[in-house]
């Protein structure tokens, strides 16, 4: 079995570098001349589920392994106790159960121990059910009823410094553990261990922001067909202008993510700009939906897509150009303003460096785009096992000055990014300001930001007819 699956991602890896060529987008930071290969539709990538579930487990695996010594280590934490109950999970323990438990099983208790530099992580699950083969069973309820005193029973033994549980205030996704769970754990710990107690709030971030080099073999594949279903969206010959609204373009995003055995993180959005009076509305484009509007010709359309993939996300925004009669292209107003969009991304992920926190980059990338004549708006938010995932808040829509806490924490290395912004431009010949608002997925490698697949620098072009 293990040489047919080794088979099998030598054959996805090979398969992997074809597919950076299929997209039509411009790759950044190349200067290499285009070839014409025949390369495979990224479609043809995505995997049937169980072998879904082997890669899953093996991406899991060599995570625990690899990574996540070195991420105790520099929080400082022995002992990492994640405790959850049936359908009401620990954002971070949901990431680290095997591919085929959907849902945490009755109470969920998984306890990783670092016994010391140079020694192996020791895994233990407090559970009534075998999690696979990742944690070491530690519970035989006939043996000890009583769940809690056998975990209690289990921190003495392995006598930990820190005890470190995912309590937070204010980043969600390292605030997993109930109040009744708390509660009942601290009352059977005693006071020697509850002192030994603190947040691992830190370490939740570092697990959950930290890509691994096998994702990051994976990744630009699930970000290729991303890119591929907004392409096709866009150019199939579903859209008929005069016809079809963004409600219908919605509805078939969710149903071509279903047809190909993806799920949405959320629901896809599709707006219109064109030359009328009508001006940029902040919440409408990022609070309130807007209503239902037919695809016109000369229509500018945006599109806010994302897809789950190998438990992963990819979160992309493009636009498209809707051609009117007798045009083969958009108009130079609109891929000028394109091009603004284009520099305010080149600007802004220039300034990703190792240790600055998020509130920094974006201070110093508004300033340098205003200084530029750029009109921006930068709300970039991490990427990876959720798609406001966790990490550095580079600003958001509604707090350009900077984002208290979320925005203080530090960039580091291996770390997934969707680079999310817009810049405004005022087109003369539709009378008033449009904004291009753009969103690709990049990797942060602590010395560069690349896009995993490319990004936008043209416009998809729906046709006329």
């Amino acid at each position: 079995m293990l040489n047919v699956y080794n088979a099998r991602v030598s054959l996805l890896l090979g398969m992997l570098i074809a597919s950076f060529a299929f997209a039509e987008i411009t790759q950044a930071n190349t200067s290499a001349p285009h070839k014409e290969v025949e390369v495979q539709s990224p479609y043809e990538l995505i995997m049937p589920m169980r072998e879904r579930a082997e890669t899953i487990d093996k991406l899991l695996n060599d995570k625990l392994n690899n990574t996540l010594p070195a991420l105790m280590r520099r929080e400082g934490i022995d002992m990492w106790l994640l405790i959850s109950r049936e359908y009401n999970e620990d954002p971070v323990l949901k990431t680290m159960l095997p591919s085929t438990w959907l849902s945490a099983r009755r109470r969920t208790i998984l306890l990783i121990v670092d016994p010391g530099e140079g020694k192996d992580l020791e895994r233990y699950a407090v559970a009534r059910y075998q999690v696979d083969t990742l944690f070491k069973k530690a519970w035989d309820k006939e043996a000890e009823p009583d769940q809690w005193q056998r975990l209690v029973d289990l921190i003495k033994q392995i006598n930990p410094k820190k005890i470190g549980i995912n309590k937070s205030e204010h980043f969600a996704l390292a605030d997993g553990i109930t109040a009744t769970e708390y509660l009942a754990f601290m009352e059977k710990l005693g006071e020697k261990y509850r002192e030994r107690v603190v947040s691992a709030e830190m370490l939740s971030l570092a697990w959950l922001e930290t890509r691994t080099q096998l994702e990051m073999e994976l990744y630009p594949t699930i970000v290729s067909i991303g890119h591929q279903i907004i392409k096709e969206a866009y150019t199939s010959g579903f859209i008929k202008p005069g016809e079809t609204t963004t409600e219908d373009i919605i509805w078939w995003l969710r149903d071509k993510s279903r047809s190909l055995a993806l799920t949405n993180w959320f629901h896809p959005s599709v707006s219109i700009q064109r030359a009328n009076p009508e001006k940029f509305n902040h919440i409408q484009a990022f609070s309130k939906r807007a209503a239902p509007q037919v695809v016109q010709k000369g229509d500018l359309l945006h599109m806010d897509f994302g897809i789950t993939y190998l438990r992963l996300n990819t979160d992309q925004q493009q636009h498209a150009y809707v051609l009117n009669d007798g045009e083969t292209d958009a108009p130079d107003y609109l891929k000028k303003a394109l091009a603004n969009g284009n520099r305010l991304q080149d600007i802004f992920t220039s300034l990703f460096e190792l240790d600055k926190t998020g509130n920094a980059v974006l201070k110093e990338a508004r300033a340098q785009a205003i200084s530029e004549g750029i009109k921006p708006s930068i709300y970039t938010h991490p990427l990876g096992y959720h798609g406001h995932a966790a990490g550095t808040t580079l600003g958001m829509w509604d707090s350009q000055g900077g984002v208290p806490i979320q925005g203080d924490y530090p960039l580091h290395a291996h770390t997934a990014y969707s680079i999310e912004l817009n810049a405004a431009t005022f087109v003369e010949e539709w009378g008033k300001e449009i904004r291009i608002m753009l969103e690709e997925n990049a990797y942060f490698d602590g010395e560069r930001v690349e896009y995993m697949d490319g990004r936008q620098t043209q416009f998809h072009l729906v046709e006329a007819q």
